[in-house]
């Protein structure tokens, strides 16, 4: 064990912690009733110190844990050390290869899990690829991102998802709080951590107006950016339009933008098509939760020469005519390859509703067929009431009148 590097992962979870009250309570709540005893858990997510406090959190409520990077460049050595302390079986290491990515997932996979906890689906798809002789002792998991849930939700129908599955990314509080403030500002600390540029007076072309689009479009707005959007959902694209952005297509955005961030699920949002037709200087980053939103092998084919580490995380491609592209954190999430990924206090709620998803996955998976389940409704109340109750903001309560009237179809004006 190296135990500098272990303490620096202690420092660093301690920190994180401190913002994270709602998950704190959380944790004591479950060491107290001991929910999750006996419960083995493998979990595929980035290995940061938000996450520990997340797996220290199920660990007190009696799960056995084996934890697998869900991005190899997201890893922060310091923090997986540390998880040893508590008991955590930690298969990840900072910048690995691609096989070792995948054989770290096999190796989380080896505990037989009963619970899966998934940020992008891969272990759920190994799973039911490569490891199929361990999907009948799978009671269900979590997901928490757009892009996994993409994933389950056409697994599910094709009626190939052999378990529940709770999509921890489609509540209120995670859409509002992590996917739209956490997103917005992680992105945009990333490409200037990477960059030093300037925002204020760049044209910024966010690929996606969901929720995470959005969050990164205003920060860059309020950073003094002018905004393009390109969208392929034409009621989004017309919220978007309505909220002041100016909106076009991929091949008209490509000549004007500056910077280019894609928050779309998909593949091959950048094309080659698009990185011809860039300025001198373009910016290129990735916040969709896998490295195929900007098509990096179309990069490299169009450039003669590529100069990697022009700055941390930043690499760039010379094109034929003199143009350089500069590409961050290799077209994987610039949020967390660049940066830290979402503050402690977005973190904080995204992951409680994570561990009370689980607590309640442990106590009704008896009566759950494999599918793709909505995280109840009043595990997100409890979320969001908790993080009130944690900043002292207080709200109003409905009068006994206020809920009869609610619940009165014959109470008219």
């Amino acid at each position: 064990m190296d135990n500098a590097l272990r303490e620096a992962g202690e420092r660093r979870i301690d920190w994180a912690t401190r913002a994270m009250p709602v998950l704190t309570a959380i944790g004591a709540r479950f060491a107290a009733d001991r929910p999750l005893e006996g419960l083995r858990i493998a979990a595929c997510l980035h290995v940061t110190a938000e996450t520990a406090v997340l797996m220290g959190a199920l660990r007190a409520g009696g799960a056995e844990i084996a934890l697998a990077a869900s991005n190899p460049l997201s890893t922060q050595d310091d923090v997986a050390e540390a998880l040893g302390e508590y008991g955590i079986a930690v298969h990840a290491r900072a910048g690995v290869d691609r096989d070792t990515y995948y054989r770290h997932i096999h190796r989380a996979l080896d505990i037989a899990p009963e619970i899966v906890l998934d940020d992008g689906c891969d272990l759920v798809n190994i799973l039911h690829t490569e490891r199929t002789e361990l999907l009948d002792g799978v009671a269900g998991g979590c997901e928490e991102t757009t892009t996994g849930i993409i994933r389950l939700r056409q697994m599910a129908a094709e009626k190939a998802l052999r378990f529940p599955m709770v999509a921890v990314n489609d509540t209120r509080t995670k859409r509002m709080f992590d996917n739209r403030y956490g997103t917005g500002q992680s992105t945009l600390d990333g490409i200037m951590r990477a960059t030093n540029t300037l925002l204020a007076g760049k044209t910024v072309v966010v690929a996606g107006f969901g929720y995470c689009g959005r969050g990164v479009a205003e920060r860059a707005r309020g950073l003094g950016a002018r905004v393009v959007v390109t969208e392929i959902d034409p009621v989004k694209a017309l919220d978007a339009s309505l909220q002041g952005y100016e909106v076009r297509p991929m091949a008209g955005a490509a000549p004007v933008g500056d910077v280019f961030v894609t928050v779309t699920g998909n593949r091959d949002v950048i094309r080659g098509e698009h990185l011809a037709a860039m300025k001198d200087g373009a910016i290129l980053a990735n916040a969709g939760h896998f490295d195929v939103e900007i098509d990096v092998r179309a990069l490299e084919e169009l450039a003669q020469a590529v100069h990697h580490g022009v700055r941390p995380n930043t690499d760039e491609y010379v094109l034929a005519d003199g143009r350089r592209l500069l590409l961050l954190a290799e077209g994987r999430l610039v949020n967390l390859t660049a940066a830290e990924g979402h503050p402690a206090a977005v973190m904080d709620m995204s992951f409680s509703a994570q561990a009370l998803a689980v607590a309640w996955l442990a106590r009704e998976r008896p009566r759950l067929e494999a599918g793709v389940y909505d995280v109840p409704e009043e595990v997100d109340v409890e979320v969001a009431r908790l993080k009130l109750a944690a900043t002292g903001i207080e709200v109003d309560e409905l009068t006994g009148e206020q809920e009869r009237y609610l619940h009165s179809w014959r109470a008219g004006s």
